[in-house]
């Protein structure tokens, strides 16, 4: 199955989808066109139809409700996983460098690419197919980030108390994952100054540390 058939759209323009798919690292290695541009606007275009579908959907939301759900949705981790579900690793080009250090696998890399698919898209076909993928693969994230939206912010909770009377160092590491790609399980390790304080899973890498504070939290 190629790209197009993942993602439910024919391109009648294939210059678009391999711009979309072309790395810096290998536009300057080829001498062509890389994805930057268009992920400069697919950016834009993402921001406007997640905070567009939040706002007819959501109508029960507050204005500070309703930008903490789209930050959750339209981030780095969220969008990786998109591209992880279709299989872009196997599509986007990478430059020798990047290649050998499995550059087509880095987060990154792989959630730039998406936002540079929407734009081509966009150009493609118009607004309306950018809108039913972008819509297609993140309304569920939308419905989950919109129930966790009051849920009180566990690391920050954590990070106020463990601080009380100074500076310690906090840190999340991702230590294991389990699962297909489209419905993977990460698991979150919580450590202060070295020391391990809980572990938590969740879907996305977010959620597994919310976990691994609100453990660490006793709560």
């Amino acid at each position: 199955m190629n790209i197009e058939e993942k993602i439910g759209y024919e391109f009648k323009n294939k210059d678009l989808l391999d711009e979309a798919m072309t790395h810096t690292s290998y536009a300057n290695e080829n001498n062509v066109k890389s994805n930057e541009k268009l992920e400069f606007l697919g950016d834009s275009i993402l921001e406007f139809i997640s905070s567009e579908y939040l706002y007819i959907n959501y109508p029960e939301l507050q204005e500070g409700e309703l930008t903490k759900v789209r930050a959750t949705v339209v981030c780095e981790d969220s969008l990786y996983q998109v591209a992880k579900k279709h299989g872009f690793q196997d599509s986007i080009r990478v430059g020798h460098s990047e290649r050998k250090s499995n550059g087509n696998e880095k987060p990154a890399i792989l959630a730039d690419s998406v936002e540079a698919l929407i734009a081509a898209i966009y150009f493609d076909g118009g607004l309306e197919p950018a809108k039913k993928f972008i819509i297609d693969n993140l309304k569920q994230a939308m419905e989950e980030a919109s129930k966790n939206v009051g849920v009180k912010d566990f690391k920050t909770v954590l990070q106020e108390k463990l601080q009380e009377h100074g500076e310690v160092h906090i840190e999340y590491k991702i230590i294991g994952e389990s699962g297909p790609d489209h419905d993977k399980i990460f698991i979150s390790e919580v450590t202060v100054d070295g020391k391990v304080l809980a572990t938590g899973e969740g879907k996305n890498k977010k959620q597994a540390e919310m976990e691994a504070a609100r453990k660490a939290l006793g709560e």
